[in-house]
């Protein structure tokens, strides 16, 4: 069955088209053609009229905690997985990393057990999983619960070398990981980033030539830069091959410290991320963690002392407060939700562009950045 979405403009990862269609078969892209010759050259596809707007690639989100009221550390389940797909969906999230955070060994292992129960079963949308802890340093452990912060450990480092089949990306304190450790992990196929971290910035430069690729919510729970000690701030900065995901909430990051990165990474190496919660794409403003309640302020997520406890937005709001509040243009934002996290992830052959034999994850959103429609893998869905 062909679907041929015709109405809106297109962005492909490169640029924005006019006039054009988006042709899917199955699950790909298979053709951009000008409107005009779309019933001529596919008379067997569905026509599916899209008033304005635009079609983007779909986003690609790598930390998300939770969504559709699923915590998925509180459930480590492949229903869980689904609620937190179903979720997003809505704002135009049509791939992620479900995230676990600092917790025990054995609910890590479940956690990855129901991604790959759900890899298996081909549940769409799932790419891997984002471990977030708890190697972490106790005193940027931000929301974490102190009692599972520890040190890496021989049978951490087994089982975590043994995952395959989808994509791993574990988020841990450099200074906390003994000589070689990042760069077994590294040759395991995982996808190393720095976070929760008060490491040095000679510190981290030796991470990152053991093969540490990557930094967690950029600028929270780090070390920051100053004059003398560029710390890990400067160090995600200052590092050109290294990427960047950021949180842009309004609560998390100030715009101007977001332009600073903007400016200072090259290209391509600044990603969104939500690090978004249950209460995205849920009925509930508050969840547990730990036992303790977090719930919803002004727009964030905070503990009983305050701190922030990820954040309550979906991709689509990332990208409108990174357009609208932040001033970047919103094809770079566009590619700051898709191609920059499949660029990270090895996954831009087939994710993060509208083009030719590309995966048909697509999102359209008016031009208010209100999501009517996503496609995942050809499945289309309105909203």
């Amino acid at each position: 069955m062909k679907q041929a979405l015709v109405g809106a403009r297109i962005f492909t990862g490169d640029q924005f088209l006019d006039n054009r269609a988006v042709v899917i078969e199955g699950a790909n892209i298979i053709s951009l053609p000008e409107n005009d010759n779309v019933v001529q050259s596919y008379p067997d596809a569905e026509i599916i009229e899209l008033d304005g707007g635009i079609i983007a690639p779909g986003f690609i989100d790598l930390q998300v905690n939770g969504g559709g009221g699923a915590f998925f550390t509180n459930d480590t389940s492949v229903s869980a997985l689904q609620s937190m797909l179903d979720g997003h969906r809505p704002t135009g999230t049509t791939s992620m990393l479900p995230t676990l955070i600092s917790d025990t060994r054995t609910t890590h292992q479940a956690g990855v057990k129901a991604v790959a129960d759900a890899v298996d079963a081909r549940m769409q949308g799932i790419l891997g999983i984002h471990i977030e802890g708890p190697f972490f340093d106790m005193d940027k452990r931000g929301a974490h619960n102190a009692k599972y912060i520890r040190e890496i450990e021989d049978e951490d480092m087994q089982w975590l070398t043994a995952i395959e089949g989808f994509k791993i990306m574990v988020t841990l304190a450099p200074e906390h990981a003994a000589s070689g450790q990042i760069k077994r992990l590294v040759d395991s196929g995982i996808f190393v980033a720095a976070g929760h971290t008060n490491a040095h910035y000679e510190d981290v430069m030796l991470a990152i030539d053991e093969g540490l690729s990557g930094f967690t919510h950029l600028f929270n729970a780090m070390r920051p830069q100053t004059g003398r000690e560029p710390g890990v701030v400067g160090a995600a900065l200052d590092s050109a091959n290294t990427w960047c995901g950021i949180i842009c909430d309004n609560h998390h990051v100030h715009p101007g410290s977001v332009r600073v990165a903007m400016n200072a990474k090259p290209l391509g190496k600044l990603y969104l991320v939500t690090d978004a919660m249950s209460t995205v794409g849920g009925e509930q403003k508050s969840f547990t963690i730990y036992g303790e309640e977090i719930f919803e302020k002004d727009g964030a997520l905070v503990n009983a002392e305050g701190n922030l406890a990820g954040s309550a937005i979906g991709m689509i709001d990332a990208v409108r407060i990174a357009h609208q509040a932040i001033g970047i243009s919103l094809s770079e934002c566009l590619r700051m939700a898709s191609l920059y996290p499949a660029q990270y992830m090895r996954l831009n052959q087939s994710l993060g562009r509208i083009d030719d034999n590309y995966r048909a994850d697509l999102v359209h959103f008016t031009n208010d950045f209100n999501v009517t429609a996503t496609w995942v893998a050809g499945d289309y869905k309105q909203h």
